[in-house]
């Protein structure tokens, strides 16, 4: 910025790495990544076409989740690879697929709804949960079987096909399944989470900046705003996460998903269909989350 003399395009983009400062913290302490926060704050508060949204979500991650990363590997964090290593091989090809075929059909608002309905109903499950002093949890999915790495590559293409859509997701989406129905420790699964998606982000930008040949101009100065903030507040999150206790890494996911929901229907101001489609999304989430739970990969193989 100095060299180029470029600090003029902060003018009309001073609210990008203000976005940002909780962005990257939040994707570097939770497994929602940065794009999380920063596609609704663009798109609903800031009117960034959603197109560019989803590719600053890309390029920004790019920076900030790959220092959180290796914040993480520096660290010694503990994490599960197997969960890395098949979300993220089924992931690319959802990411791919999903560029390709299902972000011409979808509408960004309703899309947003659908994206904080489904996890605040997870946050609910996962609440439930905790409030059991005697939750067993484990460092690593147990038992590891067949039909287990299947599971793993479903839900990773799945993710990788939302991640197409707001630049982030995957992390979140394999999460639910983590902790939910393999009661992978919050501690391992959100650091595992950040992982898998600075793995799926660097991918969706070389897909969007070099294959597709749709990364705009604004993208690319939003981007270089913003830099200089996640290279701080990413590993920032991830380091502060990794100083606290599981059920606090839990209450901060939490808080992430109440503002998240809150935020969109406060932005969108949904009509009586989007309400009762948010709504119904959101019984579906509590039904899913719980049956999962109540299933368990532990009593599966036991």
């Amino acid at each position: 910025m100095i060299s180029t003399n470029s600090f003029h395009i902060y003018k009309d983009r001073w609210a990008a790495p203000l976005t940002m400062i909780f962005g990257s913290f939040v994707g570097g302490a939770t497994p929602e990544g940065g794009a999380a926060v920063a596609y609704p704050v663009f798109t609903l508060l800031l009117k960034i076409s959603p197109d560019i949204a989803r590719n600053f979500g890309f390029a920004i991650q790019s920076i900030g989740m790959t220092s959180a990363s290796l914040l993480i590997l520096g660290m010694g964090v503990k994490l599960d690879w197997n969960y890395i290593k098949y979300v993220t091989f089924s992931g690319f090809f959802g990411l791919i697929f999903g560029s390709y075929y299902i972000v011409p059909l979808i509408s960004p608002p309703l899309a947003k709804l659908f994206f904080v309905s489904l996890w605040l109903g997870f946050g609910i499950v996962l609440w439930r949960q905790n409030r059991s002093e005697n939750r067993e949890v484990y460092d690593k999915i147990e038992n590891l079987m067949r039909s287990d790495i299947v599971r793993l590559l479903i839900f990773g293409f799945l993710g990788g096909i939302i991640s197409s859509i707001f630049g982030t997701g995957i992390n979140i989406f394999t999460f639910c399944l983590m902790t939910i129905y393999y009661r992978v420790s919050e501690k391992v699964a959100t650091p595992s989470s950040v992982i898998i998606m600075t793995i799926e982000t660097l991918l969706g930008f070389f897909l969007h900046a070099k294959i597709l040949n749709d990364f705009q101009e604004e993208a690319f100065y939003l981007w270089m705003t913003c830099v200089p903030v996640v290279l701080i507040f990413a590993p920032l999150g991830a380091f502060i996460v990794s100083r606290i206790n599981r059920k606090n890494v839990a209450k901060i996911l939490y808080l992430v998903l109440i503002i998240q929901f809150v935020g969109a229907i406060i932005v969108i101001k949904p009509n009586l269909v989007q309400s009762l489609i948010c709504f119904s999304i959101m019984i579906c989430s509590i039904l899913l989350f719980t049956y999962l739970s109540k299933l368990s990969h532990r009593k599966e193989v036991g």
